[in-house]
């Protein structure tokens, strides 16, 4: 079982990045997938979920509106579009996959929003 996130990096205030989680070794179609982040000094946060289908997607308030979960089932891989990024979203962000109480987590990608 693999996930593989990727795409994070330095972005400046206002800018976007797309992050992409690459999974493998399980039954993807079937899984609920998350974003999670966690920032230096604070508690991990849950940032965004989408069902199996991908028909429905749900976001914390700090990200509503800016941030898009989406995904691939045909490339077994789920995507977050971050848009106008603020340095209060600096931190390393971590997929997750849920099929009944199975959960596997992404190793992290560190996106660092400054200018």
């Amino acid at each position: 079982v693999q996930l593989v996130e990727s795409g994070g990096g330095l972005v400046q205030p206002g800018g976007s990045l797309r992050l992409s989680c690459a999974a493998s070794g399980f039954t993807f179609s079937s899984s609920v997938m998350r974003w999670y982040r966690l920032a230096l000094g604070k508690e991990r946060e849950w940032v965004a979920t989408i069902g199996s289908a991908g028909a429905v997607t749900m976001y914390a308030d700090s990200v509503k509106g800016r941030f898009t979960i989406s995904r691939d089932n045909a490339k077994n891989t789920v995507y977050l579009q971050m848009n106008s990024l603020k340095s209060d979203d600096t931190a390393v962000y971590y997929c997750k996959s849920s099929l009944g109480l199975t959960n596997y987590w992404g190793q992290g990608t560190q996106v660092t929003v400054s200018s």
